[in-house]
């Protein structure tokens, strides 16, 4: 299981749940969330696609919050 932790004065909560919708196809995707981040975890066949959904994930969400401004 991959854990990625986007803080909240960095990413915007709406463009982390825009990149959690559309990789929801491609691996089970939990949330969770602290004071300070948004915690998701990712579980798919093997650790290399875990690797690679999480890197993608956070690229979309990172590039969803940098065209929409920051939080």
């Amino acid at each position: 299981m991959r854990e990625l932790r986007f803080h909240r004065e960095l990413y915007r909560g709406e463009c982390v749940d825009s990149a959690i919708q559309v990789y929801a196809a491609y691996a089970e995707i939990t949330t969770e969330e602290d004071e300070t981040h948004w915690i998701v975890r990712i579980a798919a066949s093997s650790p290399a696609r875990e690797r690679r959904i999480g890197d993608e994930m956070a690229n979309y969400a990172l590039g969803l919050t940098v065209r929409e401004g920051k939080p």
